[in-house]
């Protein structure tokens, strides 16, 4: 399995960063989130993103934010033509999209005319792109979050979404060989919590036996007071 971070910038961009998008390749093509600045930085690579599906977290701006400009694309632009990827939303997220089409000016099935929708459901282990995905519903404030673990049989990566501490999320990473965990925060939220400090990140990836912790959804404002493997938009691991 191949990891490629399209962009991992916090609520606010980092300086030249994108948002939430996490692309992972095998038996096909998965991108975990869609946030802005991620269908740009995947057209560095081609003309037009020939991904089997995309699966959205939840429905805060900066992880579905550029299926926006997706869908003007694809039935106005470059991606005109192009076999459009599987969308596969948390419960809901068909009407919320469908809402979202009118405000924008466009029209409720706008979504449906680009992408083939469906919604997934909590702890469903689900065939998505030649792999097993298994979503898992995570605090985050009141509207909740999920992250998701993807297998292609051998190896399993683990993707916290934007998640609060707690068992879940140590469940969650158990025993993959990559934990790509969000640590936003350095303190001081208040409750419901919806993201982590690094310190909780760290603490849930040795609860886990994960084999590898990579911290995303990093303010660049904020410091790391000791050596984590960090993410950058175009890094690539082979895993």
């Amino acid at each position: 399995m191949r990891l490629t971070v399209v962009g991992c910038s916090p609520a606010w961009p980092n300086p030249g960063g994108a948002q939430s998008g996490y692309l992972v390749e095998g038996p096909g093509r998965l991108l975990l989130d869609c946030g802005p600045g991620v269908l740009a930085n995947l057209r560095k690579q081609e003309v037009w993103p020939r991904l089997d599906a995309i699966v959205i977290s939840h429905f805060h701006l900066d992880h579905w934010g550029d299926l926006v400009p997706w869908v003007w694309g694809a039935m106005a632009g470059p991606g005109a033509g192009v076999q459009q990827p599987e969308l596969h939303l948390p419960p809901g997220g068909r009407e919320a999209l469908a809402e979202i089409g009118v405000r924008l000016g466009g029209f409720r099935d706008m979504f449906d005319r680009t992408f083939e929708v469906s919604e997934y459901a909590n702890r469903a282990q689900t065939r998505i792109a030649g792999f097993d995905v298994v979503p898992v519903n995570m605090p985050h404030y009141g509207m909740g979050s999920f992250g998701f673990r993807v297998s292609d049989g051998s190896t399993v990566i683990a993707y916290s979404g934007d998640a609060g501490p707690g068992d879940t999320l140590v469940e969650l990473a158990r025993g993959s060989d990559l934990f790509v965990c969000e640590a936003t925060l350095d303190g001081g939220e208040g409750e419901p919590r919806g993201h982590l400090t690094l310190d909780e990140a760290e603490a849930a990836f040795r609860s886990s036996g994960a084999r590898r912790l990579l911290v995303t959804h990093r303010p660049d404002e904020r410091s790391t007071a000791h050596e984590v493997e960090l993410a950058r938009d175009g890094l690539v691991l082979d895993l």
